[in-house]
């Protein structure tokens, strides 16, 4: 059910969210640009309301789930959930209105039941994947199912613990998903037909939870994506692994499902560095890749920022994340690794818009907090009271409002100046 607060539209003339990749296809993903999570409105609030900003509409009855919407120019935007058991796709406009739903199948219910990742747009397509590790192609306008793969039964992969969490890649008329299993462990698909392009076995082990990222170095196009303990980076082209990173964190004879393969959070490329970040494995390190991509050494590494599957900022020189082991919100100098600050706060998720950090924690709270470079100063706070179970949606900037997601409530607020 959709409830219209106060202001019935607010139309702010500010592009919906910008193509990410491919110039020829427009892409429409988790975590808005590059996966980055730094969203391009600008004339935002410097501080809200003690009760926080007004709510402008919100919407019940997107069904479990932890993905957080993806919206694209043309007044819609995607999500996925679970009920009855079974994983949903549905389709609001830029006001909270719905408009359509699909259902694809079983949903994850085994443990934290709901859906994990947020829709892939691309061109006239819409990619989702349930926690069962069933991918799904739909026209986006009508939700007409276009194909369908399952990873386990069909690509031979094995279930993460938790579920698959993985929200596609795309790069011109490839998909990129990560099986994990001993043959099909990462592949590419037509992204059109879903018939196989290449499949490499990687190192064999399983799904890690994370968000793959295609990223150009020279002439040579990669994937960066993460299985159970090791980084991996694939020619998109030929499926050829180009370089293996590792986690050191477990021992192998230790290694089992649950214990140190938890990777959600995308890598950070830029000026020649990967930069990546988790609560599990290495937790912070910096790699300067090779001119041609083809190699990668390593330049500093932090175990105290190490956040879970919060994701993290990067303004400047510095890099804004939660703590996992020691909750708290840290900045880290990405010249040197050394932490500059910390605020006290529980886990959570952290965007970025018009210079100010966005961070929605696990109990609830959703911080407006202004960076300074090593240094972050709280200005506002509110707390979410509609939804339930566990507070883990990242939160989305768009054209003005504030969305979140509590479980099967979506909510916007206005966080504009006027």
């Amino acid at each position: 059910m959709k409830t219209q607060i106060s202001f019935t539209c607010l139309l702010i003339l500010l592009a919906a969210t910008l193509p990410l990749h491919s110039q020829e296809t427009s892409i429409y993903e988790w975590r808005g640009i590059d996966r980055l999570g730094i969203y391009p409105d600008q004339n935002l609030l410097k501080a809200w309301p003690e009760e926080g900003p007004a709510l402008v509409w919100e919407y019940e009855g997107v069904g479990n789930g932890y993905g957080s919407p993806v919206f694209t120019p043309d007044n819609k935007l995607y999500i996925m959930g679970e009920a009855d058991s079974l994983a949903w796709l549905i389709v609001l406009d830029h006001n909270g209105q719905f408009l359509w739903k699909k259902d694809f199948g079983n949903e994850w219910v085994k443990n934290y039941n709901g859906a994990r990742c947020a829709p892939t747009v691309a061109g006239n397509e819409v990619y989702v994947t349930s926690g069962m590790g069933t991918i799904y192609c739909f026209n986006r306008h009508n939700g007409e199912k276009l194909w369908s793969i399952d990873m386990v039964n069909d690509l031979g992969g094995e279930f993460p613990l938790y579920g698959f969490s993985e929200a596609v890649a795309i790069e011109g008329n490839r998909m990129f998903c990560t099986p994990g299993g001993p043959v099909h462990n990462v592949v590419a698909l037509n992204r059109f037909t879903g018939e196989l392009i290449w499949s490499n076995p990687g190192k064999g082990e399983r799904s890690a939870y994370h968000q793959p990222k295609v990223i150009t170095v020279g002439d040579q196009s990669i994937l960066v994506t993460f299985t159970a303990y090791t980084m991996l980076g694939l020619d998109t082209n030929t499926g050829d692994l180009l370089w293996v990173h590792d986690q050191e964190n477990i021992p192998p004879e230790e290694r089992k499902p649950g214990s140190g393969d938890t990777h959600s959070n995308s890598i950070l490329y830029e000026d020649g560095f990967i930069t990546y970040v988790e609560g599990d494995g290495n937790c912070t390190v910096k790699l300067a890749l090779s001119p041609d991509g083809s190699t990668i050494t390593d330049v500093w590494r932090n175990t105290d920022f190490d956040s879970y599957m919060g994701g993290f900022i990067k303004l400047g020189d510095w890099m804004y994340g939660c703590g996992s082991a020691k909750p708290a919100l840290r900045s880290l100098n990405t010249q040197t690794g050394e932490i500059g600050s910390e605020l006290k706060t529980a886990s959570g998720n952290i965007i970025s818009a018009d210079g100010m950090l966005y961070y929605y924690n696990f109990r609830g709270e959703v911080l407006l907090i202004k960076p300074d470079g090593p240094n972050m100063e709280l200005i506002s706070k509110f707390r979410i009271t509609k939804g339930q179970k566990e507070h883990f949606a990242h939160p989305v900037v768009h054209n003005g409002l504030l969305i979140i997601r509590h479980g099967d409530v979506l909510q916007a607020y206005q966080i504009t100046r006027s």
